[in-house]
């Protein structure tokens, strides 16, 4: 038996969990949780990096002392945030928050002078204003990035700092906007075109490659290998997705929801960049071809809202109670711009709602019902406009992450995309960590297909069906896309 340390880092929490690899099977085990979020500071969102450094170094020695010995530590994390290093290895300022509003602008800045379509056909890369690339644009002239002689994404940074190694694991380098979606390789020339040191780009890492030894004084039984895995928290997750064949969508859904395909090459068409697809490295140089849908996030700051309203929030009592709200009756553009910075999220529904002629959710009930529809409908558009424009037939969606535990929320995107959906696993980015783990190691064997039967045995897995609860008809999910697209 073999254990394995997986350091798994959401936008709302991260995880250490001990998977344990025995006879072909994979048990997982929450050694540490601990919460993340933003921190505001001087008008700029931050994130709390040497916080989520100690969670990460309690939750190691939590695994040492249940498993004895560690045969591997892999991190994954959200893609496009990243710290500066300076030549002496200190961090320079705190990391933004990818939901600051220093992007705001930037990218038609950058499009000034590398057009959209030059760029999508190089990187492949859909445009959302955090991406890396226009981070670094909107950094130019600081005292920080004049200082920075390396930039490395959140868990290169933690890797760093775990064994000092300076390197961009290749499925998170592929979601800054950097990475030449063809040859995996750093596109050094955009950079310089934009006026960004491509020196601060460190050497690529697939994953599965050892990036060096957990240092001494961490506590740790033994000299422990920490490996690269899918350090894109959605790369590890595919890995995990319990598919049989490859005609299968997934969404990764959690506080984003990451909606799509995997491919073995990307699709860099213009009507691939006019839909907003994106092409991201995954595991054994494969194409996650997704879109990221707003997700559960709108959600999650509705109930804060309402937590700090003194109003009653209790999920399940809301979700139970959103089941009984008629289908269907408000829906909205999740992924408008009014629903990426934190903020009333009521508030801005009823907003939106009246703006497309609708009326607005009377009740949190209602509002929740609003937010699932409108993500249904969300999934659908994606998942249906990703197989034409890959030309890839799909019979069937893989949920995974803590959005499984949603019940409603699978049973309508069965509705919404007429499609059977299979929910499970809830841990798929932890437990797809371990696997890339595992096999780095020489525990397991094999390509992605044989990777999936292992993290498939044991999987407790929920099978829905389109109407099985006499939802909406699929013309009825048809006029809801136009309602959302206002009169």
């Amino acid at each position: 038996m073999s254990a394995f340390a997986a350091v798994d880092l959401g936008a709302s929490s991260g995880r250490v969990i001990v998977g344990t690899v025995d006879g072909g099977r994979v048990s997982l085990h929450e050694v540490n949780r601990f919460p993340n979020g933003p921190v505001q500071l001087a008008g700029a969102l931050h994130w709390d990096v040497l916080g989520l450094y100690r969670g990460v170094l309690d939750g190691l020695r939590a695994a040492g002392r249940e498993a004895g010995v560690l045969s591997g530590v892999g991190i994954d994390s959200w893609a496009v945030d990243y710290g500066l290093l300076d030549r002496d290895g200190a961090l320079v300022g705190n990391p933004f928050h990818y939901r600051d509003a220093r992007t705001d602008g930037v990218p038609d800045t950058v499009f000034a002078t590398i057009p959209a379509a030059e760029l999508y056909a190089r990187t492949g890369l859909q445009v959302q204003p955090f991406n890396t690339v226009f981070q670094l644009v909107a950094a130019q002239g600081t005292a920080a990035l004049a200082a920075a002689q390396t930039a490395l994404l959140i868990p290169d940074l933690l890797g760093c700092w775990l064994t000092g190694a300076r390197v961009a694991e290749v499925t998170n380098a592929s979601t800054t906007g950097l990475l030449d979606a063809s040859t995996r390789t750093w596109a050094t020339d955009l950079a310089e075109r934009l006026g960004i040191d491509s020196t601060l780009l460190p050497p690529l890492l697939d994953p599965g490659a050892l990036l060096g030894h957990v240092r001494a004084d961490v506590g740790l039984h033994g000299t422990v290998p920490v490996w690269t895995v899918g350090s894109h928290d959605t790369a590890s997750a595919v890995v995990a997705v319990p598919a049989v064949g490859d005609d299968f969508a997934y969404i990764s859904c959690g506080t984003w929801s990451l909606v799509g395909l995997e491919l073995d090459r990307p699709v860099l068409t213009e009507a691939s960049r006019a839909a907003n697809f994106t092409n991201e490295a995954g595991v054994d140089g494969t194409v996650r071809y997704l879109r990221n849908v707003m997700g559960l996030w709108v959600l999650q700051e509705s109930l804060r809202t309402w937590n700090e309203a003194g109003l009653p929030a209790d999920l399940p009592d809301l979700l139970a109670a959103a089941a009984r709200v008629p289908a269907l009756t408000t829906v909205v553009d999740v992924d408008g711009p009014a629903f990426l910075p934190p903020g009333d999220m009521p508030a801005r529904i009823a907003a939106e709602a009246e703006r497309t002629g609708q009326t607005p959710p009377q009740s949190q009930a209602e509002t929740v019902r609003c937010i699932l529809d409108s993500l249904a409908l969300a999934y659908r558009r994606a998942v249906r406009q990703s197989s034409a424009l890959a030309g890839k037939d799909v019979s069937v969606v893989h949920v995974v992450g803590g959005g499984v535990r949603n019940e409603l929320l699978c049973q309508l995107t069965a509705d919404a995309t007429g499609l059977s959906v299979v929910a499970g696993p809830v841990e798929g980015a932890a437990l797809g960590n371990v696997l890339v783990q595992a096999r780095a190691a020489g525990v397991l064997s094999g390509g992605l297909a044989d990777l999936r039967a292992v993290g498939a045995q044991g999987l407790e897995l929920r099978r829905y069906e389109p109407g099985a609860t006499g939802g909406p008809t699929d013309r009825q999910w048809a006029a809801a896309e136009h309602r959302v697209e206002g009169p």
